[in-house]
């Protein structure tokens, strides 16, 4: 049996956020790098956050990315399904 893994690749990157996905959209990682958090998304929930992370950029060109990410995390809800990262 052959088990196909999806390349994951930066998408966008801060000081204190870094947001990761696959080339196909079905699943994102965002990682809170300052509190070693990171949230899983895949699913109905990736693509809610595809959907929002597409709107806020619409919405706002010229954000960096950690505002744009932090956005997210905080008042999108995307910090409710972290976890923290192994050591």
């Amino acid at each position: 049996m052959s088990e196909t893994r999806a390349s994951v690749s930066v998408i966008s990157a801060g000081t204190d956020y870094e947001l990761l996905g696959t080339d196909d959209g079905a699943s994102f990682i965002l990682r809170s790098k300052a509190d070693f958090f990171t949230a899983h998304l895949q699913g109905e929930d990736a693509a809610r956050f595809r959907a929002d992370y597409e709107a806020i950029r619409q919405q706002f060109p010229d954000w960096a990315p950690d505002r744009t990410l932090t956005q997210l995390w905080d008042q999108g809800g995307y910090g409710w399904l972290a976890a923290q990262e192994a050591e």
